[in-house]
């Protein structure tokens, strides 16, 4: 199965949630998947992680954004965060989920496989 890595662009949770769901279903099929959140999209994991969408999604019976995260960090998917996004929101390395890699767009890149898919959410 060919790697997937996605690359979150916008500070938008719902997009990073649907981000989450595919790269966890893939690495539940068996494949890698990877995510990189750019610039502003790393201000949504600053805890507490919440969505606007997360009561929606509790009464509809499915998990909230941090569980979603929770869960495809559990099937190994890789998240990283950008440098600069960290920057921007004024935070730290230490700051940042358990697991999350800080790193820049193009270490991003450069570990992406020829053959990987490469999506932006």
């Amino acid at each position: 199965m060919r790697p997937l890595r996605i690359i979150v662009a916008t500070a938008d949770a719902e997009r990073l949630r649907g981000a989450l769901i595919v790269a966890s279903a893939h690495a539940a099929l068996g494949g890698a998947a990877a995510l990189f959140l750019q610039l502003d999209a790393v201000g949504l994991l600053r805890a507490p992680i919440v969505a606007p969408q997360d009561d929606a999604h509790r009464a509809a019976g499915l998990p909230d954004l941090a569980a979603v995260l929770a869960e495809a960090q559990a099937l190994g998917v890789m998240i990283s965060a950008c440098q600069s996004g960290l920057a921007l929101y004024g935070m730290t390395a230490e700051a940042l989920p358990s697991s999350v890699d800080v790193g820049g767009p193009v270490g991003f890149l450069q570990a992406t496989p020829d053959e990987a898919r490469l999506l932006l959410a």
